[in-house]
């Protein structure tokens, strides 16, 4: 039974990592439900409760890079406030959308909110584009927290 847990615990890192990239995956939770899952079948002798907080603190910092990042985009080229809200709205309509939605969503609510703001369309053009940077930056760096996670926990498997 142990060799099946271990898999499915491979498994879900593994979706994981993929999710980390693909905006459709919940990329963050399913490495740390993976790691957790083969934690527990190890009896947390090796990766004990400090060693997940601390994996699981790491992913918050991540899932919450992620969900900011686009609206930080548009902030650091002086987006309005409405282009703001207009980032994170699209951000949450856009999960609902699927890989679609989830890539243009905050684009899209970016460009909206700057041009209720009187912005000519060029500018809000700009603003949108800028969103979108900052939702690939937001990408890559839970890439990085993801492979952090995984780091820490072989790190406490082996030497824990």
């Amino acid at each position: 039974m142990d060799v099946v847990l271990y898999i499915c615990a491979a498994l879900l890192v593994i979706a994981g990592v993929a999710g980390a990239i693909l905006p459709a995956l919940p990329g963050i939770p399913l490495i740390f439900a993976g790691l957790w899952v083969a934690a527990a079948t190890d009896g947390y002798r090796h990766v004990g409760l400090w060693w997940l907080v601390g994996i699981a603190v790491a992913g918050i910092v991540g899932v919450a890079i992620d969900f900011v990042a686009g609206t930080l985009g548009a902030k650091r080229v002086g987006a309005s406030s409405r282009a703001l809200w207009g980032a994170a709205i699209g951000t949450v309509v856009g999960m609902f959308f699927g890989l679609p939605g989830l890539l243009l969503g905050p684009f899209l609510g970016a460009v909206a909110g700057e041009m209720m703001s009187g912005k000519s369309a060029l500018r809000s053009a700009h603003v949108g584009v800028s969103t979108w940077f900052g939702m690939l930056l937001g990408t890559l760096v839970k890439l990085v927290i993801s492979f952090v996670m995984i780091g820490l926990f072989a790190a406490a498997f082996l030497f824990g």
